[in-house]
């Protein structure tokens, strides 16, 4: 169930690139980050995403880490390399492996927080929140 979540005064929105190969819960995840006051951007793998860092600034990057022709592993790196003030967050269901050693990896990785699959959306919004820039 979504719920409608404002953004606290003291957090500025931020802008979101969410990155997920399941459009169902891409549109899910992205409209429950538009009622708390973020600004997002959805990208359906990490080409896409790519894509969308090189054309627009982001304060986060939420990607999932399973996904096809660009996993999450290398959109952590790629972003840490190539933007190391965009915070990250690593979301995952597991799959081959359990979900919490992929969330492992994402961490030694660079990702600054990891969301285990499935998660509430209070879970959600306290973790952008928590890596949100100071309003200035």
């Amino acid at each position: 169930m979504l719920s409608a979540h404002v953004a606290s005064p003291t957090m500025k929105p931020c802008s979101i690139l969410l990155i997920d190969d399941e459009p169902a819960l891409r549109d899910i995840l992205s409209r429950v980050l538009k009622e708390a006051g973020h600004v997002v951007t959805g990208a359906a793998n990490g080409k896409e995403a790519s894509k969308a860092l090189a054309g627009a600034a982001f304060d986060v990057v939420l990607t999932d880490v399973i996904m096809p022709e660009k996993d999450g592993m290398q959109m952590i790196s790629e972003v840490r390399k190539n933007f190391p003030e965009v915070r990250i967050v690593a979301m995952s269901g597991g799959g081959h492996v359990p979900r919490d050693q992929y969330l492992k990896i994402a961490k030694g990785l660079g990702a600054h927080a990891v969301l285990e699959k499935p998660f509430s959306n209070q879970q959600l919004l306290a973790t952008i929140e928590s890596l949100a820039p100071s309003p200035a």
